[in-house]
């Protein structure tokens, strides 16, 4: 079953395509945008459709300012703002979801990172985690992947935004052949995120 409607929030209306599993899922996987793209990327997609087929919910939201019609992200504090709104309403629709796990590509990545402890999610998965600007490796980011929580990092070797390293909670699994996009092979990264998912016992 799929589902889109949008969902206000104090930064403006955000847009979440919902796709549920025949039987009622007692695993929630929210997943977020790239900073100039959207929900449609080829990553995402594919990650949605094999976790539906393993039985997780699966919701994939659009940030205001894309909504809006706006390509330039917004500042990380109304990002945040806005998926923290958008994650508890999701949650209070789908009562039977006990595990939720959120993510995102790049930027939809750093986002769930920095308030996975406020929506209340058990793990992340982290496609494209963008360690640092391109060719600005002092300017890391890795401190926002060090949330404590079981996290999953896939990225690219090829990737300009750099791969972070490994750490007692933080998986980081790298895909060869891959630039930021993750465009290559993204079924085989949905495979990837499917048998993490499966470990943690968070999937069918």
């Amino acid at each position: 079953m799929q589902r889109s409607d949008e969902i206000n929030t104090p930064r403006g209306p955000a847009r979440v395509d919902v796709d549920l599993p025949r039987r009622r899922p007692t695993t929630l996987l929210v997943l977020g945008h790239g900073a100039g793209g959207g929900v449609d990327a080829p990553d995402l997609v594919a990650l949605r459709d094999t976790a539906l087929r393993a039985g997780i919910g699966v919701a994939r939201v659009t940030q205001p300012y894309r909504v809006a019609g706006r390509r330039a992200p917004a500042p990380a504090g109304h990002l945040d703002e806005a998926w923290t709104v958008v994650v508890g309403e999701l949650l209070r629709r789908q009562p039977g979801a006990r595990t939720l796990v959120v993510g995102g590509r790049s930027s939809g990545a750093r986002v769930a990172c920095r308030t996975a402890h406020a929506v209340g999610a058990a793990g992340l998965v982290a496609l494209a985690f963008p360690l640092h600007p391109p060719g600005r490796p002092e300017r890391s980011r890795a401190a926002e992947l060090e949330t404590g929580l079981p996290t999953l990092v896939v990225n690219g070797d090829r990737d300009p935004f750099g791969v972070p390293a490994a750490g007692p909670t933080v998986r980081v699994e790298v895909r060869p052949g891959e630039r930021h996009d993750l465009r290559h092979d993204p079924q085989g990264t949905a495979e990837v995120v499917l048998g993490w998912l499966r470990e943690r016992g968070w999937a069918g």
